[in-house]
């Protein structure tokens, strides 16, 4: 399904939108890479600390083989344990996940609240690796593949994956398409669940912000039994998380007057944007202004004391704003920074050895999230209200008479309408049966059968029916007060030619005669019975199916031959996989009866047959050198959408001696389209477009876009040196599929130095470069990105304008030139790379009386992020931006002490400064702020924890986020850390024995 955006008015310059995105608080805790999956959690020190090599060889994430779990392995794994994670006293796995450098990038709860959302995503959390699209990060439930929890797409909803059952997660840098297919074109997710539970345990949670908000809330308990000899085993675990809701205005700082933002400088002098404060939309209200001469700016209002009084329109700050006066203010259209989010979470899984060779797994889950979050209201403009309105205050009708126009204009933001919003249901149920064994000891096997689905109920709230809008604000004088016209009318219908924020419609959802009146003059005016008559729900549903059969044979050659260096390794197997996605709105959103966005149903299918290969050849191990190794991979796929497409990969390892390892991998990735991708329809969707025409944004274009401005402008009857766009809303277009896409393609390679010095125990160190390059990559490009491309080729004649309206001549809100709309669908047109330094240090240190120490610290030096999104266009860099959530440096460190049953553990997460604009609009102004706002402040949040072990039955522990209290930079709400503030945390955790 396309990304749709809300209908939405815009908050802030450039700089405020692109910090929308940013990112929220995470931890910073760490662990070690390449723990093995039977590994047992000790402290946080001993499990965050490099394992030494066990005998029992297990599969680890990036390799279907058996092999001995290390931290040299030739596949860079980042490892995170389970006390890591209750550490770090975050409840959302996501906002966890974002403390580490790979993971920085993803979207969480708070990217997916208010009018951040796009449609249906209120709530989600989406993990991103390498900033390279969530719709690249392969995310794996034990290996396997989980139903997505988006519509379309095969992004995963981490609110379905239960905290307290993750033993750890495994994070995977590379393409591992080879290995697991297609979507792990940058790499690997993998959370390894608990398992063989005997006895009872139970862990309880909450957490709290300074101000009293934003709470946490978790509660869990798995039970389990082994059976028959314990040669089967049976658990069942619930949980239940709650994450409270936290709007903007429960902040001092970004409510009311109070709240600064950067916008363009009043004087029309260097620099080109300035904080400032008391910052309001220039043309309305919220009491509606009342524009009395329709030369379109409002003449009055009526206060809330019922007064009518001149609207003030302070001081004037382009392109559409006003400083002082009373305006609507820009920080009351701010809305949610978190959403509300309830969780349930129920697991079940059984095992049961027949014999050696025969062990029967099953396993089954279903997850209810409820996510809700309030945006925007409903806004309009220039709404034509004729003279004979009874509404119209009685001081103003010898104006409008005089005027002798007949009507007056009326703009009006409807806060008390009620705030739109999103209440969504999410439901996924998830089923694995298999079989494994061994059938020698050179030989095992397993073969699966998972089932998952997930069905989302979305209940648009707050929404207005247009045509009962329209037909209630056209009142008159009846026998017993005023009325709608089209109860004395029948045959009337709407005539608003100026608001574009409404699509007129002869009465469709009523009867004359049905109509209840709405007063737009002043605010709070009108009965819950008017407000109910024209406000109403709608209900979007959508149900996403997958299916996945998996076999293979692994083992090694042992039995035959041996190398130098041991025996190969190897896997084979096939897996069939068929996805399907239905996207059914409501029957009124379908007809655009309402005022958010005209939806059309979205359905699509396709299905995958696949082999694999692998192979692991040890060529030396204590002959000349300690270790040499290779290895490589290669999977065959027949899409019934793309046709086939082959992916593989190599790798090798070379210690000469033991204290040092040298490591590297080279793969061919390839990531097929998604349903969405291929099959959404046209939908309706509303974007934000500064116009590269203007003559502000002529500079930041290439040397082509005066020319092609001007011409196009002319032809259009605007005067390009004067040329302006005055609006102050999203603009409508359409967003849909194409059919005709093609697989991504992505070349991987990493190369990595490992140092374990024998002189040193307990210390270990990697460094891992990666380098990633998608060609062919699909994307679809914004609105405003499709209006720049259009005049930044050396002629108009090009595959972007075609996909740009607009206007011929003024009419309605729209100047000569302006943009009126736009259509946008996938293609596979861009490039996208990146590549950096990973580095994972820890050094574990045991003392006879004080304990034990351990200094765990990953690491990142972001090299290069770019993107191409269409050929021929110019590399767009969007290393530094904070937009991107991509600074130069990132570091995660934490130092834990643990002493008999006591674990105290101090973290810290920091990354550099980042650019408050983006490269290029930097380059294009070097004077666009001043120097000491141009770089967002660096991330420096400590987090602390302790926890005490009672016994061996009784945990409690407690700690604080952000405990030095380090608050977002100046303009934006959530960079570079939220709005929530310090948070304290408590927790218990119970385990009972067997019963």
């Amino acid at each position: 399904m396309a990304y749709r955006v809300f209908r939405s008015r815009g908050l802030l310059t450039v700089s405020a939108a692109a910090l929308s995105l940013a990112c929220l608080s995470a931890n910073a805790q760490t662990a070690a890479p390449g723990q093995a999956e039977d590994s047992a959690p000790e402290t946080a020190a001993a499990q965050d600390a490099p394992q030494e090599p066990e005998a029992t060889e297990v599969v680890v994430t990036g390799s279907r083989i058996r092999q001995t779990p290390g931290f040299d392995t030739p596949n860079p794994v980042v490892s995170i344990g389970s006390e890591t994670l209750q550490a770090s006293g975050t409840t959302n796995l996501t906002d966890f996940l974002t403390g580490y450098p790979a993971l920085q990038g993803s979207s969480t709860s708070g990217d997916n609240s208010g009018d951040r959302a796009g449609i249906g995503f209120t709530g989600l959390n989406l993990l991103d690796l390498r900033n390279l699209g969530t719709q690249r990060t392969l995310v794996l439930v034990d290996g396997r593949r989980h139903v997505a929890g988006v519509p379309g797409s095969a992004a995963i909803d981490i609110n379905t994956i239960p905290n307290d059952l993750v033993e750890r997660i495994e994070v995977l840098t590379g393409g591992a398409s080879a290995i697991y297919g297609a979507d792990g074109v940058t790499g690997v997710v993998n959370f390894i669940l608990k398992k063989d539970f005997d006895g009872i345990t139970a862990r309880a949670q909450a957490g709290i912000s300074e101000y009293g908000d934003a709470g946490q809330r978790l509660f869990s308990i798995t039970a389990g039994k082994n059976f028959a000899g314990g040669r089967g085993n049976f658990a069942v675990s619930y949980e239940y998380g709650i994450d409270d809701r936290l709007q903007t205005r429960d902040r001092a700082n970004l409510r009311g007057t109070d709240a600064i933002g950067f916008y363009r400088n009043p004087n029309g002098t260097s620099p080109t944007y300035v904080p400032l404060n008391n910052i309001r939309y220039f043309d309305t209200n919220r009491e509606g202004g009342i524009d009395i001469d329709q030369d379109g700016f409002p003449d009055y209002l009526v206060n809330a004391s019922g007064a009518v009084v001149p609207f003030d329109p302070g001081t004037f700050v382009p392109n559409f704003y006003q400083q002082g006066g009373n305006a609507t203010l820009v920080s009351d259209y701010r809305n949610d920074l978190l959403p509300k989010v309830e969780r349930h979470v129920v697991n079940a899984l059984a095992h049961f050895d027949v014999s050696d060779a025969v062990t029967i797994f099953a396993e089954a889950k279903y997850a209810n999230t409820r996510s809700f979050s309030l945006a925007q209201p409903t806004f309009d403009y220039y709404l034509v209200i004729p003279e004979d309105n009874p509404f119209i205050p009685a001081s103003l009708q010898p104006l409008v008479a005089a005027e002798g126009l007949g009507s007056v204009l009326v703009n009006r933001d409807n806060f008390d309408f009620g705030q739109r919003g999103e209440d969504i249901r999410r439901e996924t149920w998830r089923g694995v049966i298999g079989v494994r064994g061994e059938l020698s000891s050179h030989l095992n096997y397993e073969a699966s059968y998972t089932y998952g689905r997930t069905d989302v109920r979305n209940r648009y709230v707050n929404d207005i029916l247009d045509d009962r809008f329209y037909a209630a604000i056209d009142a008159v004088q009846g026998p017993n007060g005023p009325t709608c016209r089209v109860n004395i009318d029948p045959t009337w219908t709407p005539t608003q030619p100026y608001n574009y924020t409404r699509e007129e419609h002869a009465p469709t959802t009523f009867q004359p005669g049905q109509c209840i009146p709405i007063n737009l003059f002043g605010e709070g005016l009108n009965s819950q019975a008017a407000l109910d008559w024209i406000l109403t729900d709608t209900v979007d549903r959508s149900r996403i199916e997958q299916h996945v059969a998996s076999a293979y044979l692994s083992g090694d050659l042992g039995g035959l031959f041996t190398l130098p260096g041991g025996a190969v390794g190897f896997s084979v197997g096939a897996e069939y996989r068929k996805e399907k996605s239905r996207f059914t709105p409501d029957p009124l959103a379908a007809q655009g009866l309402t005022f958010t966005n005209a939806l059309t149903t979205d359905a699509g299918e396709y299905d995958v047959k696949e082999v694999f290969g692998e192979l692991r050849v040890p060529l030396l191990k204590d002959r000349f050198i300690h270790r040499l190794e290779i290895g490589g991979a290669v999977r065959y796929s027949d899409y019934s959408t793309i046709g086939t497409t082959t992916s593989w990969k190599v790798d090798g390892a070379f210690a000469p001696i033991r204290d040092i390892t040298f490591t590297g991998t080279y793969s061919k990735a390839v990531r097929a389209p998604n349903i969405g991708e291929l099959f959404s329809g046209n939908s309706q969707t509303f974007e934000f477009i500064t116009d590269p025409c203007l003559p502000d944004e002529i500079q930041f274009g290439t040397q082509y876009r005066a020319a092609n401005c001007q011409a196009l402008l002319t032809s259009l009857g605007a005067d390009p040196a004067t040329y302006e766009d005055v609006r102050s809303t999203n603009i409508p277009g359409f967003a849909g599929g194409n059919p005709n896409l093609s697989e991504e393609e992505a070349t991987t390679w990493t190369a990595g130095a490992i140092i374990q010095p024998s002189f040193i125990p307990g210390l270990s160190l990697r460094a891992d470069w990666y380098d990633i390059k998608l060609k062919n990559a699909i994307n679809t490009v914004t609105s405003e990105q499709l209006a720049q491309l259009c005049v930044d080729q050396p002629t108009l004649d090009n595959p972007f304008c075609p996909g740009i309206v607009r206007q011929n001549g003024a009419a309605g809100t729209a100047l000569a030139g302006n943009i009126v709309g736009f259509t946008v669908l996938p293609q596979n047109v861009a490039n996208f790379s990146t590549a950096g330094l990973d580095v994972n240090f820890n050094y574990r240190l045991r003392t006879d009386n004080l304990g034990t120490f351990n200094l765990s610290i990953v690491g990142n030096y972001l090299d290069r992020l770019e993107f191409i999104g269409t050929p021929g266009a110019d590399v767009t860099n969007r290393r530094q931006e904070a937009l991107f959530r991509a600074p130069k440096y990132t570091v995660n460190a934490d130092l834990t002490w643990q002493k008999g049953g006591l674990t105290v553990n101090y973290g810290i997460l920091w990354f550099s400064k980042t650019l408050r604009y983006s490269n290029q609009e930097v380059a294009g102004d070097p004077d666009i702020v001043a120097p000491e706002y141009l770089w967002l402040k660096e991330r420096w949040q400590h987090d602390i924890y302790a926890s005490y072990d009672v016994n061996d039955k009784f945990q409690i522990y407690g700690g604080v986020r952000n405990l030095w209290g380090q608050k977002p930079d100046l303009g934006t709400s959530i960079y570079p850390v939220n709005s929530i503030g310090r948070f304290g945390f408590v927790g218990a955790r119970v385990k009972l024995p067997s019963f």
